[in-house]
């Protein structure tokens, strides 16, 4: 995150500075699934990222990277701060890795018994 700074030039090269590399960086889905229980993600939002009574559905997230560090440095709503002494920004994006492996759920037509259950046979 840049800080502000009243000169463009002195401005330009604190964003260089402070910018993460998040593109370069490459998540450790294996990793990442040790991380997220470790740290307890799961509690929350569900041993796959299926969500929760206490946590967002984090399966099929669209986020990136820098976003989710972001976010859980800073968070906006009930979910605590994490800093960097608890889980660090390479174990944020494994454990980024590991949800975005998660295959999507199945729909209900691809599950016969809940398909027949909806249908009343």
């Amino acid at each position: 995150m840049c800080v502000r700074i009243f000169s463009f030039r002195a401005a330009l090269f604190a964003c260089v500075l402070t910018a993460p590399v998040f593109a370069q960086r490459a998540g450790d889905k294996i990793n990442g699934e040790k991380v997220f229980r470790k740290v307890g993600c799961w509690q929350c939002h569900g041993y796959v990222g299926q969500g929760g009574a206490a946590g967002a559905t984090l399966a099929a997230t669209k986020l990136n990277a820098q976003r989710v560090v972001r976010y859980v440095r800073r968070p906006a709503g009930v979910m605590p701060a994490y800093t960097e002494k608890v889980i660090s920004d390479q174990e944020l994006i494994d454990a980024l890795a590991f949800i975005k492996s998660v295959p999507p759920a199945k729909s209900i037509d691809e599950i016969p018994l809940l398909k027949n259950l909806r249908d009343g046979k």
